[in-house]
């Protein structure tokens, strides 16, 4: 409703004759329109991951669909009622449009209650974890791209002499493929593929684009149109990679970091989410425009090169560290059933059995003897065989 109402005023501003106003107004119209509008994303990713927590990633990529398809048709439709109207239809109609889907929105989506006990969690406390850390880096810098592009993609292919037409199929190339391929990348996240890892993969497409549209300077070929285009394709798929696993990365990790599982903890990770995406959008036009004012596209481009290089090397390293400490872990517990085997086998191996009871006799060596000698001799008579007399068995004994 906020960013309705200042959309609309802001085109009301053209009645507006004296310069300080119309420019003070202008600047306070465009940052109510950007409360707006961050009040609304951020609540709107908020309810998609309360509404669908076990298909986090594919909601949210359904939503960033939109998103391309909105990045896609507001200039074209922009553009087709200014040449009707001039400078206020536009403003004006999106406006309108902006009341009438806050007024759906209030009264369709269904409310969430509040939890009772007050979240001790902001934006210091969420930074402390790295992984939520990157992930923010890395939303930025892809925005940064999407920024980049748009502020000097015109003067670079300016030599092709495009018609008006296909120039503006030029700036929807990227969005369209993002749109297109930002489903795809939640299901991967749904199916539990590593979001690092698809960052990583975005990384990689960014940095195969930037080659491509320049082209580097330290590749030796031309710039020609089909390389722009593919690059722009490249860039498409890249954010899609980029902005999709990186919200659903930070949620887990927040989660996996001690925060909440609730509402409270995704409309943080959405707000932050958010920030980052436009502060990419905004240092990424004021960098172009800086570098390719002193070095040219090509050397300017040589940026977004580094800092896609930098993330790939970081994520590269978080991805290694979350091996190893897996390894280390399944290592830890097999020692550890291992160690409780033995230790049964050892304590069932320690009960002595007790050797079985022999009941003992007493037996009169005398009588032994007597038997032995009859058995020897065969003679009954003496008790002594063929010795007649005690001593004569003692001495033949000797």
């Amino acid at each position: 409703m906020l960013a309705g109402v200042s959309v609309i005023a802001f085109g009301l501003l053209g009645y507006i004759e004296t310069h300080g106003w119309f420019i003070s107004l202008s600047f306070l119209f465009r940052i109510f329109e950007a409360l707006g509008s961050a009040a609304a994303v951020t609540a709107a990713f908020a309810i998609t991951a309360a509404a669908f927590p076990e298909n986090v990633a594919t909601t949210f990529a359904a939503l960033e669909i939109f998103y391309g398809v909105g990045y896609i048709a507001g200039p074209s439709i922009g553009g087709i009622l200014y040449s009707f109207g001039g400078y206020v239809p536009p403003f004006l109609v999106m406006g309108t449009a902006l009341l009438l889907d806050g007024l759906v929105v209030y009264f369709v989506l269904p409310s969430y209650k509040r939890n009772d006990v007050k979240p001790k969690a902001g934006f210091k406390e969420i930074f402390k974890v790295p992984a939520v850390l990157l992930d923010a880096l890395s939303v930025m810098s892809a925005s940064s791209v999407l920024g980049f592009y748009s502020a000097t993609l015109e003067p670079h292919i300016r030599e092709f002499e495009l018609s008006p037409i296909t120039l503006g199929l030029m700036f929807v190339i990227n969005g369209a493929f993002y749109a297109a391929s930002a489903p795809f990348v939640g299901m991967l996240c749904d199916r539990k593929v590593n979001p690092k890892l698809l960052i990583l993969a975005g990384s990689a497409f960014m940095v195969f684009s930037v080659l491509l549209v320049g082209p580097a300077p330290f590749i030796p070929i031309e710039k020609t149109l089909g390389l722009v285009i593919a690059g722009l394709v490249l860039e498409g798929f890249g954010m899609s990679c980029i902005v999709v696993s990186a919200f659903i990365d930070s949620l887990r990790s927040s989660v996996a970091g001690g925060f909440p599982d609730d509402i409270a903890t995704y409309g943080l990770m959405s707000g932050l989410w958010a920030s980052s995406f436009s502060l990419g959008d905004f240092v990424g036009p004021s960098v172009a425009g800086f570098l390719t004012d002193w070095f040219g596209f090509r050397y300017g481009s040589l940026f977004i090169i580094a800092v896609h290089g930098i993330l790939m090397l970081l994520m590269i390293k978080v991805l290694l560290s979350q091996r190893k400490s897996k390894t280390c872990s399944i290592t830890k517990d097999e020692m550890t059933t291992t160690t409780a085997i033995t230790t049964t086998t050892t304590a069932s191996a320690s009960v002595a059995v007790p050797p079985p009871t022999v009941k003992e006799e007493h037996v009169n060596p005398c009588i032994v003897l007597e038997e032995n000698c009859l058995k020897t001799n065969g003679n009954t008579g003496t008790g002594y065989g063929s010795i007649e007399t005690k001593q004569e068995y003692e001495v033949s004994r000797m």
